[in-house]
């Protein structure tokens, strides 16, 4: 089982609510991001009467939706320096169902452990930040999933490691993630078992930074969800290479309270809309995550 960050926690209404309100980005005016590799497809997307009909009123009068999200992590969400912009393939998947419901999209950059609480409180029409669909979070919120996303490691060009065999190597990963929580000291307890040398686990605060440090000779491998690492190695110029088979694979879900489960089924539609007139493939493939891609929109699709 993957999850970007640690499951949901239990904070006070007052704290989740001062960090959700730290910021925001109205992506109203285009609803369209610029990519590594192709122009945008959101514009593309005209509004399903059906689909908008399904939004809460609420939403339908504010013509908006306010979206909890937390960056970077690179390609899923990141902020844009040269325009200030939140872009990301799930920015761009999510500006499209948006449109596809008649609607505009504002995100505000939270604290990702704040995220889930903000959406239950009704803080946030949605949360949208890579979150991984579990048993456990749907006891709170609905997901509507749209991806599946494992683990995947990265090394230097032309360096192989087996990944269930990294005994004794440097192995860096962002601060928080499953990988660091739970993938990779597992790993490495299964090595002591074994009579070898732990892994080293090299804990870096920035994904940009985890990656650097692999180029630059300081770790010998990274693991990271699937869809960060297949970015990278698209952008490290052959720097860096995938290494071993992705595993662990678990859903991605758009976060919904339960008390609004109009919004919920409004965006499984205007999701499932994407996916059959091509602009949800479009758009991963425009990003370079089309490995994780689905062919069906569910709810609370958590198998684990």
């Amino acid at each position: 089982m993957i999850v970007r960050r640690p499951a949901l926690v239990a904070i006070s209404a007052a704290t989740a609510g001062a960090l959700a309100l730290s910021g925001c980005v109205n992506n109203a005016k285009s609803n369209s991001h610029a990519g590594p590799s192709g122009s945008g497809t959101v514009g593309a997307v005209s509004k399903n009467e059906a689909a908008a009909a399904l939004l809460p009123a609420s939403i339908k009068s504010a013509g908006k939706l306010r979206v909890g999200i937390n960056v970077p992590y690179q390609p899923n969400e990141y902020r844009d320096t040269s325009t200030n912009q939140i872009v990301g393939w799930e920015v761009d998947m999510l500006d499209a169902a948006a449109k596809d419901l008649g609607v505009t999209t504002q995100y505000v950059p939270s604290g990702f452990d704040t995220i889930l609480p903000s959406v239950k409180g009704n803080k946030f029409d949605l949360g949208m930040s890579s979150f991984t669909d579990t048993k456990e979070r749907e006891q709170n919120i609905d997901f509507v999933n749209y991806y599946t996303a494992g683990i995947q490691w990265a090394t230097p060009n032309g360096k192989t490691i087996d990944p269930s065999n990294a005994c004794g190597l440097k192995v860096a990963v962002e601060t928080g993630t499953t990988e660091q929580i739970d993938d990779l000291p597992a790993k490495s307890k299964a090595c002591t078992s074994a009579g070898k040398k732990p892994i080293n686990i090299l804990k870096i605060d920035s994904q940009d930074a985890v990656n650097q440090s692999v180029i630059l000779g300081q770790a010998d491998a990274f693991d990271a969800d699937s869809p960060i690492t297949e970015y990278a190695v698209k952008q490290s110029k052959g720097k860096l290479q995938l290494d071993g088979d992705i595993y662990g694979a678990a859903p991605y879900g758009l976060a919904v309270a339960k008390t609004n489960s109009g919004l919920t089924q409004a965006l499984q539609k205007a999701i499932q809309d994407l996916m059959d007139n091509g602009t949800y493939k479009q758009i991963l493939a425009k990003w370079g995550v089309e490995a994780g891609a689905i062919d069906k929109a569910t709810i609370n699709g958590a198998t684990s």
